[in-house]
């Protein structure tokens, strides 16, 4: 199902609450606080509706404040939104809301350069940013007892900004957007689709036809004056909405707001926009050239903004026609293996809609028989129209996927501050609920009837580069600028004027007393056959999450590596169907209950992912019995996910974060070690691979003793147990798991180069292959708490030099990634091409010198950021069930946490010594560099270290790259020291998001490599 990405922020959704809240607005204007904060409304809930209770309050300086009340977790998070994105911005002056994103971080008054990420940080908590076409937000989660030093963090910019912003910050900022720009625009895959779509779309100068990020021209155009009035014009108290939601008394949340909050000034008044929809005459065609293997096609007509009530329709209308298995863009295309993928969907924003139809071709194809095919499915859904099933499935996916985004108070949160910002209610969900539930056939077919059939679109084709004759049609459009109209100034006169305060506002909250966070009380039941099951009970909401784990994955591949990726491709192929069920009618299966069941292959496991409402959990286990234990295993199938596969592989080469991680695996394990090859497998391997080496693989490795289940929801043991008895009659196997290579580091440290031309940034990988076995509260558990300090906290060492300091990178990380089987000790960061070099010196004099052991600030920040994370742990249903999966896994003891805490607690900084002299060579390191030659080679032969080259495969060039020179290091350029940067990344639908490195609890997440 596409999600649209607006207005339910923090939980990526659009609709569905079974009940209506109880709203209790004032029947007479409420009296007001003694700071003259005055209550709205207050929505509570009645027995079990699915509500989100809230108290709404206004300030005197018109500021929106929204509490929501909910101690099932000790923790808070709050959330700033001003309603303001890149569509308030004006021609010449694009990308400023998402410029001053950046600033907001820069430090304020009372708060330091970078203080944000530290203090949050050390506290425990996560903190973030995003920008948007309409909006921009700030947040953070924190342990309750933050709750004061976060809503003072938030307070201090809103008021105390601008005499902190100096020529310096804005040039060092201005540098960062241009290089995320690069970085994640022009030189991603398909990055400029986007920008392409809207400036062919909407008329020029129109709020949505430039991208969010803006352009380099307008950014060098731009002065510090100009983003202190965007400051003044928009950041206003009286165009926010706070939204504080957990575990906090409305009561002290209202006195905290009031005080920290209430002495900023009002600022000028925001009018919301409306704007007509583009009318094209005609189809426009525009395409450009990509570094990419597939050409894509995108179709995009325009459609209705959000909350229209046409909305819901349209988006009805998008999952019958692309939204997955049971669509016609996957039957007449994907089945047929006409496209690598095809999918339709309806993003829609404050302003406008975009009905897309996204297709990828197969290498060499031509975009205009794509064309055809697209026109022919849409006729067809003409001939075929709409069904019962149709919309019962759509409305069953809307509900499961908002209470399932309920699970955690950021999601409420980020959904109540949407629903305020957009509409002035934050209560809109019963409407929206009643618009999904009033949804006919006749709507779906009525709104094709008069937004897409006979209309035309915007037709962007995206082709490789040199290969202009794949294009769908020749660009057939200008923009125009004869109809545009310069809109009145907004910035004249503004006045920058703080408030008054009656206490001092430097001095930092003391935090309260750590909560107490309880380890969730868990359930163990052992089967005859082997399978370990174990459950927790979790009454939030009606929702039920499995996970079924089954060992070996890649690894047992150790045995045929010649047959490597039969692992995940077994695991993709019990997705298709099972033996009563085609893989389409498992998918409408699944859809009616509102459920969705996955298969995952991966380096050490198989993974089956199972969720589903309470009420739909004994029909969602009988298709869970289907796919584990009577899988379809169809030869078409097979067909086609064997040419996907392959198709991938040949993909990976024209992208170097994949290129970089393929060199680093093949160096650190031994030639015959299955992990120096990727799951995926190789061209080679996968080619000769059959159906019956998947039959093969499943029956040899499916096998309860090998695997364990663990279930957290809304239902008890006795009741659920009786509905596993399947799994009780699944036969064991005799199953081999492969023991694993000892480790062996390199003689002495080299650099491998791999060139790849036209690579705007260079993939950096420093590591080895440790001894060290996952476990929780022995070596490796102390050797995570030493690399915190070094590569695993935003704060970090590594990350502060090579991104604040430096400007070299958006981000530089590094950590230990074991399982039970020895990984690696790995540093990593994409910089920019031109310090590279300069790059891998600051990493190896960064490890090196931690080695002479932390101080004691870092040690206590270590134990304050580390021993406060317990809070936002166990919150949603899936960290219960992974926490309950870590304990099967490893066979640790329930109190394991305890534990943890306890070695936290009683670390020293000769411990964290200790750590880093034993597991952070001083050399005999790997060094990876995938880079475009020209920019990233140079600099290299001087640091010391062999140079060998390698090719897009990791093989060997003959000889090595350059004469090993004098073992000394030359000194970066100066030039490479004169910029910081700040992480900032983009998603797909042109939010940008300020994001925060984190690393879990014991270093068991993310195992990458």
């Amino acid at each position: 199902m596409r999600l649209k990405p607006m207005w339910l922020l923090g939980l990526g959704l659009t609709l569905a609450m079974p009940t209506v809240a109880q709203q209790k607005p004032a029947a007479k204007p409420a009296a007001a606080t003694t700071g003259g904060t005055r209550l709205v409304e207050k929505v509570t809930r009645n027995g079990s509706e699915m509500v989100i209770p809230y108290e709404k309050y206004v300030l005197p300086n018109g500021l929106t404040l929204l509490i929501h009340e909910d101690h099932s977790d000790p923790l808070t998070h709050v959330d700033v939104t001003y309603h303001v994105g890149s569509a308030r911005e004006q021609i010449g002056k694009s990308g400023f809301a998402h410029f001053f994103e950046h600033m907001m971080f820069q430090g304020s008054d009372h708060v330091g350069d970078e203080q944000h990420f530290k203090i949050v940080s050390s506290a425990g908590g996560t903190l973030n940013g995003s920008t948007s076409q309409d909006r921009t937000n700030y947040y953070e989660t924190v342990p309750n007892n933050q709750l004061e030093t976060a809503l003072w963090l938030e307070a201090d910019r809103m008021g105390f900004l601008l005499d902190a912003v100096t020529q310096q910050k804005f040039e060092v900022q201005r540098s960062t957007v241009k290089n995320e720009r690069g970085q994640n625009v022009d030189n991603r895959p398909y990055g400029q689709a986007g920008e392409y779509v809207s400036k062919t779309l909407y008329p020029y100068g129109h709020p949505y036809s430039w991208s969010v990020i803006g352009s380099l021209a307008d950014l060098d155009r731009s002065n510090v004056d100009d983003l202190k009035n965007f400051f003044l014009r928009w950041y206003g108290p009286n165009n926010a909405t706070l939204t504080v939601g957990g575990d906090v008394k409305p009561a002290e949340v209202v006195k905290l707001v009031e005080k920290y909050f209430g002495p900023i000034n009002r600022g000028p008044a925001v009018q919301n926009v409306k704007l007509p929809a583009p009318v094209l005459a005609t189809d426009r065609y525009v395409s450009y050239e990509d570094n990419v293997r597939f050409p894509l096609l995108e179709m995009v007509f325009p459609t209705v903004p959000q909350y229209h009530p046409d909305e819901v329709a349209v988006d009805a209308l998008a999952e019958i026609i692309g939204g997955g298995k049971t669509s016609l863009l996957y039957k007449n295309l994907i089945k047929t293996q006409k496209a690598v993928q095809a999918q339709a969907y309806h993003p829609t924003s404050e302003l406008a809609g975009e009905f897309t139809i996204s297709a990828r071709s197969l290498p060499g194809k031509g975009l205009d028989s794509m064309e055809v095919l697209v026109r022919r499915t849409l006729a067809e859904f003409e001939k075929r129209g709409v069904t019962d099933d149709d919309v019962a499935r759509f409305k069953a996916s809307r509900e499961a996927s908002l209470i399932n985004g309920l699970s955690s108070v950021s999601g409420k949160v980020s959904q109540l501050a949407a629903f305020q910002t957009y509409t002035g209610n934050p209560n809109r969900l019963p409407v929206e609920l009643q618009r999904v539930r009033a949804l006919t056939k006749a709507d779906v077919l009525r709104v094709y009837n008069q937004y897409i059939k006979g209309k035309h679109a915007v037709i962007l084709s995206v082709v490789p580069k040199g290969s202009g004759q794949l294009v769908a049609k020749a660009s057939n459009f200008t923009v125009s600028k004869a109809s545009y109209k310069a809109p009145k100034d907004e910035y004249a006169g503004l006045k920058y004027v703080k408030a008054t305060d009656s206490f001092d506002r430097s001095k930092q909250p003391k935090s309260g007393t750590n909560p107490v966070v309880q380890v969730p009380p868990v359930w163990r039941e052992d089967f005859e056959n082997g399978l370990r099951v174990m459950g927790s009970r979790n009454a939030e909401i009606p929702t039920v999450t499995m996970l079924l784990t089954m060992r070996g994955g890649h690894r047992l591949e150790q045995a045929t590596p010649n047959k490597a990726g039969v692992a995940s491709l077994t695991a993709s192929m019990l997705n298709e169907g099972t033996q009563k069920y085609t893989g389409e009618q498992l998918s409408a299966a699944l859809d009616r209950l509102g459920s969705t069941i996955r298969v995952y292959g991966g380096e050490d496991n198989t993974t089956m992912v199972v969720s589903s409402l309470t009420k739909n959990l004994p029909a969602t286990l009988a298709l869970a019995e289907e796919i584990l234990l009577r899988p379809r295993f169809d030869q078409a199938d097979f067909d086609r996910l064997k040419k996907q596969t392959l198709e991938g592989i040949a993909n990976q080469n024209t992208q170097p974060v994949v290129i970089a991680n393929k060199a680093y695996a093949r160096l650190l394990y031994s030639p015959g070690d299955i992990m120096g090859v990727p799951s995926s497998g190789s061209a080679s391997t996968v080619q000769g691979l059959t159906l019956d080496d998947v039959k093969q693989f499943y029956q040899q490795n499916y096998a309860p003793n090998v695997s364990y289940l663990t279930l957290v929801g809304d239902v008890d043991q006795k009741d659920v147990t009786p509905r596993l008895a399947f799994l009780k009659s699944w036969g064991r196997k005799n199953v081999t798991l492969p023991a694993g290579e000892t480790a062996q580091q390199p003689d002495k440290t080299r650099i491998y180069f791999v060139n790849k031309d036209g690579a705007a940034q260079s993939e950096i990988r420093v590591g080895y292959l440790t001894n060290l076995p996952y476990d929780a509260t022995g070596d490796y558990y102390r050797a995570y708490l030493a690399n915190y300090i070094l590569g695993g906290a935003f704060n970090s060492r590594i990350n502060l030099n090579l991104r604040e300091d430096k400007g070299y990178t958006y981000g530089a990380r590094s950590g230990f990634q074991s399982t039970r089987y020895v990984g690696p000790y790995t540093a990593s960061a994409g910089v920019r091409a031109d310090a590279t070099a300069a790059s891998v010196k600051e990493f190896m004099s960064e490890i090196k010198n931690y080695r002479n052991g932390a101080t004691d600030e870092e040690l206590q920040f270590l134990q304050a950021s580390v021993g406060q994370q317990d809070a936002l742990r166990y919150e949603t249903a899936q960290q219960k069930a992974a926490f309950l999966g870590r304990l099967l896994e490893y066979d640790l003891p329930n109190d394991y946490v305890r534990q943890q805490s306890d070695i936290l607690k009683a670390l020293k900084r000769e411990d964290l010594q200790a750590s880093a002299q034993k597991y952070l060579p001083a050399d005999n390191m790997y060094i990876v560099v995938v880079g475009d030659r020209a920019k990233a080679f140079p600099g290299l032969s001087e640091l010391g270290y062999e140079v060998v080259e390698l090719d897009l495969d990791g093989n060997r060039v003959s000889g090595p790259a350059v004469a090993t020179p004098a073992p000394a290091a030359t000194p970066a350029p100066a030039a490479l020291d004169a910029e910081k940067v700040k992480v900032v990344t983009k998603d797909g639908k042109g939010k940008k998001e300020k994001r925060k490195q984190k690393t879990s609890e014991d270093g068991t997440k993310g195992k990458g490599k």
